[in-house]
């Protein structure tokens, strides 16, 4: 029986990690959206992120726009944030990411900024459009602290199965 390459894996955890992000934040909304939290999944990010960081993935670019337009189409129901918003973490993880040996403490360090790039620039966006009216320390507090803790142990959790996942089919 002949293994599948990444080509067939990534669009596959692709898809399912586009409805994980819903799924996890529906099944966990009790505490991940309350008066004073409010929690984004980032898995379909974190997908991309070992992409870059592990795999040989190719087209990665237009398929992180392929993510981010559904992610947009069923999250946020603006088209463009994540559709802009998800290539350019690319751009800047592959940025940084030529600068040192990838290792768990060093991607977790990048992970941890690529989050609140991510997040940051996502309030932005929505905040120019009238999505938000939310201050920036209510979003700092509220968002975007629960939010890096959050998908920060989703990494701690998911990094060797995806690591070796990305190594091993790449």
């Amino acid at each position: 029986m002949r293994i599948p390459k990444m080509r067939y894996i990534f669009p596959l955890g692709l898809i399912l990690a586009i409805f994980l992000d819903g799924t996890l934040t529906h099944v966990w909304s009790g505490w991940m959206i309350t008066p004073t939290t409010f929690v984004e999944c980032r898995t379909v990010f974190l997908w991309i992120f070992m992409a870059v960081c592990f795999g040989e993935v190719d087209h990665i670019i237009p398929w992180a726009i392929f993510a981010g337009l559904m992610y947009d189409m069923f999250y946020t129901g603006i088209i463009g944030v994540f559709l802009v918003l998800f290539p350019l973490m690319i751009y800047i993880t592959r940025w940084i990411m030529q600068y040192f040996e990838p290792s768990f403490i060093v991607l977790l360090l990048i992970y941890l900024i690529d989050i609140t790039v991510l997040t940051a620039l996502s309030y932005g966006m929505n905040l120019i459009v009238g999505q938000t009216s939310v201050s920036i320390i209510d979003f700092i507090g509220r968002t975007l602290g629960p939010t890096l803790a959050f998908n920060l142990a989703l990494y701690v959790v998911l990094y060797y199965p995806l690591k070796k996942l990305f190594l091993k089919y790449s």
